[in-house]
């Protein structure tokens, strides 16, 4: 059951930042079995801030949007978590998109915190998740930041992520799937949750080597506003 501080103080993880991946580099892994997933997101970067900053002046930091695939391997993340520290090597490297823009260019898409368009990802050519980011945000981006300067500062250049974009469906409940008239998911492990909870087990594969996953955004002419990131899963030695 999820704590109830949930819904008032994020939940957060520091990743690493000293291998990013380019946005069509190859998402390269030794093993299958460990539950290879893509995480849509949309990430800002941001100027220095100090320690403890407010709300308002975590959002004037915002310098740049961006995309990211914030890879997971699943199967690893249940025994990281059980040890009481967290994500160590069930998260390894992320891509960001080709492109960054100032919150400016995104017109009436950018309300100050959330970025309201639908975030496109597919699997092997065929759409997987088209969710709205600006929807069902439980925290805005100044809200995020200002969680992570509580107790340090941050430096010009930091990386805060939105977490995996996901909506909920019309009733309020799960979302369904693209194929069936829904707006999809942005990771496989929800896919799975929802399927676990309909049907009592989980039927959506992680992704297999070979894979190839895209992740983008369009404005409202159809254009893309950050470049795609194309990766394909490849086994490594």
């Amino acid at each position: 059951e999820m704590p109830e501080s949930f819904w008032t103080d994020p939940l957060m993880y520091q990743g690493g930042s000293d291998s990013f991946l380019a946005p069509t580099d190859p998402v390269r892994m030794r093993d299958e079995g460990r539950g290879i997933d893509l995480e849509a997101e949309i990430a800002v970067v941001t100027g220095d801030v100090p320690m403890g900053a407010s709300v308002d002046a975590a959002a004037r930091s915002i310098r740049l949007v961006m995309l990211v695939n914030d890879v997971s391997l699943r199967n690893l993340i249940p025994g990281e978590l059980a040890k009481g520290f967290g994500f160590f090597q069930s998260k390894p490297s992320s891509a960001f998109s080709p492109i960054t823009v100032t919150p400016d260019e995104l017109g009436g898409a950018w309300d100050g915190g959330r970025l309201h368009l639908p975030l496109l990802s597919a699997l092997n050519g065929v759409p997987f998740g088209r969710p709205d980011a600006g929807i069902d945000m439980t925290f805005d981006f100044p809200t995020l930041i200002a969680h992570a300067a509580k107790t340090r500062p941050l430096c010009a250049g930091t990386i805060i992520g939105s977490g995996t974009v996901s909506n909920r469906g019309a009733e309020g409940g799960p979302g369904l799937p693209v194929a069936e008239g829904g707006a999809g998911y942005s990771c496989i492990a929800e896919q799975r949750m929802v399927e676990t909870i309909l049907s009592g087990a989980a039927k959506t594969p992680f992704l297999k080597f070979g894979d190839r996953v895209r992740i983008e955004m369009l404005d409202d002419a159809g254009r893309s506003i950050f470049g795609a990131l194309e990766q394909t899963v490849e086994r490594t030695l």
